[in-house]
């Protein structure tokens, strides 16, 4: 769904700049834009990493190991869901307009539009591929009981 997400928002991100650009002049694509996202999937990735340590220590039954709250893992797992599903419609709608601006490199500003359109696709698939990692660390194990089939009746 995310790479969907991410190729309709590039496209009509594409034709959306051609428009623009034919009736005045484009909006440029801000520095902050690679900044915020890359933000996002540092935090993401802090979170997940944190979590895996402590669930680790857990499992392992470490002493004064501190434990994970179901809710805040919970919590964690949509904050990341949603970060990833709004980091794949920013990033589609910059790689659009990225591959809008691929045409006149000539132009400084251009060019340099271009490269911030392409380290925010770049800070997006990071947010998303935290996300899928934080997902993952979240998951709760499988239940033995479920795949051994039905016990004979007595």
């Amino acid at each position: 769904m995310l790479a969907g997400v991410f190729v309709v928002a590039g496209v009509l991100s594409w034709a959306g700049a051609r428009l623009w650009n034919s009736v005045g002049t484009l909006p440029s694509v801000p520095l902050a834009a690679p900044v915020v996202l890359a933000l996002i999937a540092a935090v993401l990735l802090a979170t997940a990493l944190s979590l895996r340590a402590r669930l680790k220590a857990q499992r392992d039954r470490r002493p004064g190991a501190k434990g994970v709250d179901p809710l805040m893992a919970a919590r964690a797992v949509v904050f990341g869901q949603a970060s990833a599903l709004v980091a794949a419609l920013v990033a589609g709608m910059y790689g659009g307009t990225g591959v809008f601006l691929l045409e006149s490199l000539d132009i400084p500003a251009r060019r340099d539009q271009a490269i911030y359109a392409g380290f925010s696709v770049l800070a997006g698939i990071a947010v998303i591929a935290a996300a899928f990692f934080l997902e993952r660390v979240c998951k709760l194990p499988e239940d033995d009981d479920n795949n051994a089939g039905t016990a004979p009746a007595a």
